[in-house]
C-alpha cells in the first residue's frame, strides 16, 4: 500500500523545487526546458527528495522504505506532478472503459468485458479531489479552465485523450465522470475486428469518405461515436488540410502527423471570470472556413453551431465529418431541427430540413447493448445506415443499411449514389 500522505508531501516538495529551478533559468537568461526536459529533471528530483527521505528515517531510528516501496512513491510523485493522482493506476489499465466518481470514496469503474466494480478512493477528501480537478484544468486543453463555485462545470480532455466531466456545488458531492480513449490510433480494419462493422460496411464507409461524402454519425453516450469518427477520418488522404472544432480537445487527430501532417485543432474558449473572451462553437466552425479547409470535422453537435455547419457543408466543403446524439438514424433530422430552433437564426423546420437535405449525404448510427447471450458482455456495433434523398416538406432518406438478425447493420436499400461509390471501390453484393 502506498502512504499518500508522503505521495502528497513529496509532491509539493518536488513542485517547489521543479517552481525554483523554473524561476533560477529565467533570471538567467536561459531557456525554459521542454516538457520532456522538465519531466526527466523531475524524475532527478524525486529521487533526491527519496533519497533525503530515507537518510532521515535512518537518523530517527526507523526503517526507510524499501526498494519496492521507493518505486511505489516515486510513480505516485510522478503522476500528482504530471499524470493524474491517484486516478492514474486505472487510467493505465488497457481493460477500463470508464471511471465514475461520486465523492472521493465513491468509485465505480467499467471494464471492457462489461463488468462494473467499486474502487477504493481516489483521494482523502472531496477537497483534494477538487484540487486534483482544478490542477487538471489549468494545464489541459489550450487555455486553463476554471473549476470553482462559479464555474462549477467542467470539460477537458486528459493528457492520455480521455474525456472528463465533473461538477460541483449542484451536486451534494464533486461528481466526475471519465470516458476512457481506449483506442486512440484506430482504423476501420480495427472496427470491422471488433464487430463494430462488418466489412461490408467497412468498404462502404471507406469509399463515401473518399467520395467526399458529409457524413454524420449518431448514437447515445458512450456508443462509440468518437472512435468510428476517428476510423473514418484515418480513411482521409494525409495529403488533405483537416480542420477539427471541438468542445474540448479529444480527436488528437494531430498527435499522429504519419497520418495527417497538416492539421489544425480548434478548441472553444469559455469566458474568463469577468465574462469576457468566449470563443463559440459556431464562431470557430465560421472561422475554420477561412482557414483553407480541405475538411471540416466538427467533435460533437450540441447546440446552434449546427446552422453553421450545415451552411458549410452546403457551401463546397464536401467530405465533413461530425457526431451528434440521437436514438435512431432517423431521429437525427429532429434532433437538428430541435438544435437550429434554439440557434440565433431560429430556423423554421421546414427551412432546417431543406438545409438537412443540400448538406448531409450519410447518417450512421452506431449503438452498444449488453448481449446477455454473450454472458452480458458490452457490444457495439453499427446498427443503421441513411442516405438522404432530397426534402419535400420533410428530410427524403432511405435506410440503405438497417438491423440484421443480430441487430448489425446489413445491406437494405438500393443506393442512389452507387456508381460514384463504385468509383472509390466500393461493389456491395445483392444490388
Amino acid at each position: 500500500m502506498i502512504d499518500h500522505s508522503l505521495v502528497k508531501r513529496f509532491r509539493q516538495e518536488v513542485g517547489d523545487r521543479l517552481a525554483h529551478q523554473r524561476r533560477l533559468d529565467q533570471a538567467n537568461g536561459l531557456p525554459p526546458m521542454t516538457g520532456e526536459d522538465e519531466r526527466q529533471f523531475a524524475r532527478a528530483l524525486i529521487s533526491q527528495v527519496l533519497e533525503e527521505h530515507a537518510r532521515n528515517e535512518i537518523g530517527s531510528g526507523r526503517t526507510p522504505p524499501t526498494v519496492e516501496e521507493e518505486e511505489a512513491l516515486a510513480a505516485g510523485i510522478h503522476a500528482a506532478l504530471f499524470g493524474v493522482g491517484r486516478l492514474q493506476p486505472l487510467l493505465d489499465d488497457p481493460q477500463v472503459e470508464n471511471i465514475d466518481i461520486n465523492g472521493c470514496d465513491k468509485v465505480f469503474v467499467s471494464y471492457a468485458d462489461g463488468q462494473e466494480l467499486m474502487h477504493d478512493p481516489v483521494a482523502e477528501s472531496d477537497e483534494e479531489l477538487i484540487e486534483l480537478i482544478q490542477i487538471l484544468a489549468a494545464y489541459s486543453g489550450l487555455s486553463s479552465r476554471p473549476f470553482d463555485t462559479a464555474n462549477p462545470q467542467l470539460d477537458l480532455r486528459l493528457p492520455d485523450g480521455s474525456r472528463l466531466s465533473a461538477v460541483m456545488d449542484v451536486t451534494v458531492r464533486p461528481a466526475i465522470s471519465i470516458r476512457r480513449a481506449r483506442l486512440g490510433k484506430v482504423f476501420m480494419t480495427d472496427l470491422v475486428g471488433n464487430g463494430t462493422i462488418s466489412p461490408d460496411v467497412g468498404r462502404f464507409l471507406a469509399a463515401a469518405v473518399a467520395a467526399r461524402k458529409n457524413i454524420m454519425i449518431a448514437g447515445s453516450t458512450n456508443a462509440g461515436k468518437t472512435t468510428l469518427l476517428r476510423a473514418l477520418a484515418n480513411e482521409i488522404p494525409a495529403t488533405e488540410r483537416l480542420i477539427t472544432v471541438e468542445r474540448a480537445l479529444e480527436l488528437g487527430l494531430d498527435q499522429f502527423p504519419e497520418l495527417h501532417p497538416n492539421v489544425v485543432a480548434f478548441e472553444q474558449r469559455l469566458p474568463n471570470s469577468e465574462g469576457q473572451g468566449e470563443i463559440s462553437m459556431a464562431e470557430l466552425v465560421r472561422r475554420s472556413l477561412r482557414m483553407n479547409p480541405s475538411r471540416v470535422i466538427v467533435g460533437e453537435v450540441l447546440g446552434d453551431e449546427i446552422v453553421t455547419m450545415l451552411n458549410a457543408m452546403t457551401q463546397g466543403n464536401d467530405g465533413s465529418l461530425s457526431t451528434i446524439h440521437a436514438n435512431s438514424s432517423m431521429e437525427v433530422f429532429n434532433r437538428i431541427a430541435t438544435y437550429a430552433l434554439q440557434a440565433s437564426e431560429r430556423l423554421p423546420i421546414d427551412a432546417t430540413h431543406m438545409l438537412i437535405a443540400g448538406a448531409i449525404d450519410f447518417v450512421v448510427f452506431i449503438e452498444k447493448r449488453n448481449d446477455y447471450h454473450l454472458g452480458g458482455k458490452l457490444r457495439r456495433y453499427v446498427s443503421s445506415i441513411r442516405e438522404v434523398n432530397g426534402c419535400d416538406g420533410r428530410v427524403l432518406s432511405s435506410e440503405v443499411f438497417a438491423p440484421g438478425p443480430d441487430g448489425a447493420a446489413v445491406p437494405h436499400a438500393p443506393l442512389s449514389c452507387l456508381e460514384e461509390l463504385a468509383a472509390h471501390g466500393y461493389h456491395p453484393g445483392g444490388w
